[in-house]
């Protein structure tokens, strides 16, 4: 089996005329629609990083908790929208910050 004719959950892309296809098919204004009556609905979902988690748990704005970790704000927005990914001492840190806040802002205090 040629792998265009592959099915598509064992595949990761689409060639250029199955992407024009699907395209062909939708209803972009439709799909927007009800993607607002779901979130109205409740049926929403809100997906927050893990860096996001490790600020709010502290309580400090995004400039404090940057400061904090010796970052620049645009880093850590970057790793709060999903954008970036924390190296691994950065995420270690975030992951005690995450589950110990506490520790996190005792040692920023001295």
């Amino acid at each position: 089996m040629a792998q265009s004719d592959a099915p598509l959950q064992h595949r990761f892309w689409l060639n250029p005329t199955e992407i024009a296809a699907f395209e062909a098919k939708r209803d972009i204004g439709a799909e927007i629609l009800q993607s607002i009556k779901d979130m109205k609905a409740g049926k929403g979902k809100m997906v927050v990083s893990s860096a996001t988690e490790a600020r709010q748990a502290t309580g400090l704005s995004q400039s404090q908790f940057a400061n904090l970790l010796g970052v620049s704000v645009r880093t850590l927005q970057g790793w709060e929208q999903g954008r970036k990914q924390p190296s691994g001492a950065a995420r270690t840190l975030l992951a005690i910050a995450r589950t110990n806040p506490k520790v996190v802002l005792a040692v920023s205090a001295q």
